[in-house]
């Protein structure tokens, strides 16, 4: 996917003597706190499950452990889905977009993705929006050959 600067300064301290292989930090672009988004999505389903964020340090570990480890904004500190819940994520994959601001962590999500106790963070919020659709004259058409 995308490449990005990688930030020299984790926001939180308490990491360990290991650091996020260099190839995959570089590909990275960080916020100004050090983090970048964390989609949630169940791998088999394709559910979007919740948002979070990572440094390179919870990202790290996210790679190393096969259980996903996100940084708390609100707590600075990291914190592992389903420590204290149970609802834990075991990690599938993980990609980065392409323009290195965004983390897809697919996982086979065990019980509640959401803290309120729903399947997801995205269960029963609905915003109204007016639903688009495609007009006849706005589909692609195939280019013919001569």
């Amino acid at each position: 996917m995308s490449s990005l600067s990688h930030s020299s300064q984790p926001p939180a301290s308490g990491t360990s003597d290991e650091q996020l292989p260099a190839a995959v930090a570089n590909l990275l672009k960080r916020d100004a706190a050090g983090l970048v988004a964390a989609i949630i999505q169940q791998y088999d389903s394709h559910e979007v499950l919740m948002l979070g964020w990572m440094d390179d340090e919870a990202l790290r570990r996210t790679l190393s452990t096969g259980r996903v480890t996100f940084y708390s904004r609100s707590r600075q500190e990291y914190w592992r889905k389903g420590d204290t819940s149970g609802h834990v994520q075991w990690v599938k994959s993980v990609a980065v977009d392409c323009d290195g601001d965004a983390l897809l962590v697919r996982v086979d999500q065990v019980g509640a993705a959401c803290h309120t106790g729903t399947r997801t963070c995205f269960d029963g919020r609905p915003i109204d929006a007016v639903v688009g659709h495609a007009a006849a004259d706005d589909q692609p058409t195939a280019k013919e050959s001569k």
